[in-house]
């Protein structure tokens, strides 16, 4: 009888242990050692010497929990929130401001340098900074109904798919903080409670928006209740019955605007939450692509056009392609709108091969891109064959702006600036734009 191997489970050591924290990676888990190996634990800081005991222990890393802090950081501040400690919005409260800054100009250097081939060390420009607390213009809450037939209102908890309750967020923009207990007595009074999805909340330059998700019609009481508090507070009302459709019941379209353009968006389109560090992210790009009148500028994963629109008022021609049809049917509707005839738009998946699309098949003098946390290896290449003299590639997630990079660095161009942009203040996120330049 044939016998087969069979790999033994490694198990995990729990036993309690002491380790000294060295730094944050780029998620904001603090970065200790054990025996070489790497361990990270959420909530510690560095210089912090910390009592801990292991949740995973794989051969190149584990993963830990702390027990007790037997030195604390001097940058190690008490959380302003309330709900911090169970809440999945926030991890780095317990950290300045000015502390979250450094650790993330910290992690996006150490990234880049290790995996990117930038030669000498890179150095970073100032980073993009805007207020630390009500920044976030736009937030979703999650809704549940106990079986005491209270209603459940808020967040998900870390790591988990419960919900915290939530009352007020210091993170969340004042206009919509303050809308919460209100909102919060409105929902648990409908008959229809029981059926409700979840809420979303945006902060749009023309005003407050309020979008429901629900599972079944309102009744006639419902709808009207939920229309006068629409009223009462001056909102911009949106149902959504499915998650495909999307009813706007009162008010106008939102928007916002940005370096003298509107752009008109839906509420269920994403567009980024922090604004005050959103305009200055789009000057600093413009700034950095040096953009001429003759130049022609290729903007990737567009979304509305919160970068082409800005770069059209200023390039003789501007196309942006995104994945989504819908965003792309905004963006050429905004560039109408604000009289912009040099922008135009199309619908890829940046994913797949472009290299025979029309668009891909026309030159350009400067590309921007935007990609989300994935990043943008399935485009690297063709950007490459564009041959364009200056590329700015904005990024949430350094690990894949680092992996993304490396094709750039290969092909004769230069990492010429390298920056952080807050966007997420008390978050581990982190955004940030690197400028290459073919030499």
């Amino acid at each position: 009888m044939a016998r087969f191997f069979k790999p033994q489970k490694r198990k995990t050591d729990t036993k309690h242990k002491e380790i000294t924290i060295s730094r944050l990676d780029h998620l904001g888990a603090g970065i200790g050692h054990l025996n070489n190996k790497p361990v990270f634990i959420d909530g510690a800081l560095p210089d912090e010497t910390v009592v801990v005991q292991l949740t995973e222990d794989k051969k190149n890393y584990a993963r830990a929990r702390v027990i007790k802090r037997l030195k604390d950081s001097s940058a190690r501040i008490k959380p302003h929130c309330p709900i911090y400690d169970q809440c999945g919005g926030c991890n780095l409260q317990h950290l300045s401001h000015q502390g979250q800054v450094i650790a993330k100009q910290q992690a996006l250097t150490e990234l880049m340098e290790k995996f990117a081939i930038t030669g000498e060390g890179t150095s970073q420009v100032a980073p993009i900074v805007g207020q630390s607390e009500h920044y976030r213009r736009c937030a979703r809450f999650s809704i549940r109904m106990l079986p005491n037939g209270q209603m459940v209102f808020g967040f998900r908890k870390k790591q988990s798919k419960d919900i915290v309750d939530v009352s007020a967020c210091p993170v969340l923009a004042t206009e919509l903080d303050s809308l919460l207990p209100a909102l919060r007595t409105l929902l648990s009074s409908l008959k229809g409670r029981k059926h409700l999805g979840h809420v979303e909340l945006v902060n749009a330059d023309n005003g407050r928006v309020l979008l429901i998700r629900h599972l079944q019609s309102f009744n006639d009481k419902d709808l009207a209740a939920i229309k006068a508090f629409a009223t009462e507070h001056q909102l911009m009302l949106f149902l959504a019955p499915s998650s495909d459709e999307l009813e706007q019941v009162m008010g106008e379209q939102p928007y916002y605007d940005i370096d003298d353009v509107r752009l008109t968006f839906s509420p269920k389109d994403f567009i980024q939450v922090n604004r005050d560090v959103n305009l200055q992210m789009v000057e600093q790009a413009i700034n950095w692509l040096d953009v001429q009148p003759q130049d022609r500028v290729l903007d990737l994963f567009c979304g509305l056009g919160n970068f082409s629109l800005p770069l059209a008022r200023r390039a003789k021609a501007v196309v942006g392609v995104e994945g989504v049809d819908e965003m792309v049917t905004r963006a050429t509707a905004n560039a109408v709108a604000n009289r912009l005839d040099n922008a135009t738009f199309y619908q890829a998946n940046l994913d797949e091969d472009v290299t025979k699309l029309v668009w891909a098949q026309e030159q350009f003098d400067k590309i921007l891109l935007d990609p989300a946390r994935a990043g943008a290896a399935g485009v690297m290449q063709h950007i490459v064959n564009l041959a364009p003299s200056k590329v700015v590639y904005v990024s949430c997630n350094p690990a894949t702006l680092a992996r993304d990079s490396q094709i750039l660095l290969q092909q004769g161009y230069k990492l010429a600036r390298l920056g952080m942009m807050d966007m997420f203040p008390h978050t581990g996120h982190l955004e940030s734009m690197a400028l290459f330049v073919k030499c």
